[in-house]
């Protein structure tokens, strides 16, 4: 099951009563929102209030941004507009708070692996102490008050990131994606709405919030989930039972082990069909996550972050070849 599912998001929208949505704020505004925010986290009974980070995003460069959204620590629309926003983040970078982005709070919780109980667990206890200490936006019929009507009620996005190589090379995502819809869940690419999928990597989520409780959000999301798992496992069982499949694995990763120049497009490919072999049972000696943290690792803005220095598009294409020998060999 991890294999497929590479990784668990819980993410809660909230705004404070007192406060226009952001939309309505001019920078002081929003400074002044994000400020009472970071506060009230810090001034918090919590142990994790000492576990954290506050990073304004117009103290950050270009390549730290991009990074951030890279690794699905800060949506792109977040990062495109500095103007009074900030991020909270925890330091194992498994809880994000994107302050100012269409909400007051964008709380965020990411879990490798299947883990939608705990992950919603741990936002859950976080949102309450930020409600101790918040007068957030409520309505009895409404539920939390968000500045997008689809997120009336709950404020909860649940969703996995899931690994799909063999359910996207048969071309079965459209007609899967139309029968999600029917069931309250959306699939897009691997950075949300807007977004083409890289490297066979989808992203399903709830899209109903209103007259739901979280509960059965989630356990909708998972009974699906789980049976969109079954169906690509299939589909790689009987994909694997060809030696052309095979061979494609193998070549894949011969390149990925040899190369001396390669894009961050064809590493995500060859590394999707890297792991389609590991999940399948071709590769034996290579672990997922190896092979997950190399998509993040070779992701252009996180390489310049990790190197600290500016590099062309061309010195990039060398150090991720290099990158991926080191680690595959």
């Amino acid at each position: 099951m991890s294999n497929v599912v590479m990784q668990t998001r819980i993410r809660l929208a909230r705004n404070l009563k007192k406060y226009p949505f952001p939309c309505r704020l001019n920078t002081a505004g929003k400074s002044e929102v994000a400020e009472e925010i970071i506060k009230a986290v810090k001034n918090s009974n919590s142990p994790l209030a000492r576990e954290l980070d506050v990073l304004y995003v117009k103290d950050l460069t270009e390549p730290q941004r991009i990074s951030l959204v890279e690794s699905h620590l800060a949506s792109p629309e977040f990062m495109s507009n500095s103007a009074g926003r900030a991020l909270i983040l925890s330091k194992d970078r498994a809880m994000s708070i994107m302050l100012n982005e269409e909400d007051h709070i964008r709380l965020q919780i990411l879990s490798k692996g299947f883990e939608l109980e705990k992950a919603y667990d741990i936002a859950d206890k976080l949102d309450t102490l930020l409600d101790e200490n918040l007068d957030f936006a409520f309505d009895e019929k409404l539920g939390y008050l968000t500045q997008c009507p689809t997120n009336l009620g709950t404020g909860m996005r649940a969703s996995v990131m899931l690994h799909l190589p063999a359910l996207k090379s048969s071309k079965a995502i459209g007609r899967i994606a139309g029968n999600l819809s029917k069931l309250g869940l959306t699939i897009r690419g691997a950075y949300g709405e807007g977004t083409e999928p890289q490297g066979a990597m989808y992203q399903l989520s709830n899209q109903v919030t209103l007259g739901i409780s979280e509960k059965s959000a989630i356990e909708n999301l998972k009974n699906n989930a789980e049976q969109l798992v079954n169906q690509e496992l299939q589909a790689q069982k009987r994909m694997c039972q060809s030696i052309e499949t095979q061979d494609s694995i193998f070549r894949s990763l011969g390149i990925l082990k040899t190369a001396k120049l390669i894009t961050c497009k064809e590493a995500l490919e060859l590394l999707s069909n890297v792991r389609f072999g590991i999940s399948s049972g071709v590769i034996t000696d290579i672990s997922v996550d190896t092979i997950d943290i190399l998509i993040n690792e070779i992701q252009p803005a996180t390489m310049i972050v990790n190197k600290n220095e500016q590099i062309s598009p061309r010195d990039r294409d060398i150090l991720r070849a290099e990158i991926l020998n080191n680690k595959l060999n």
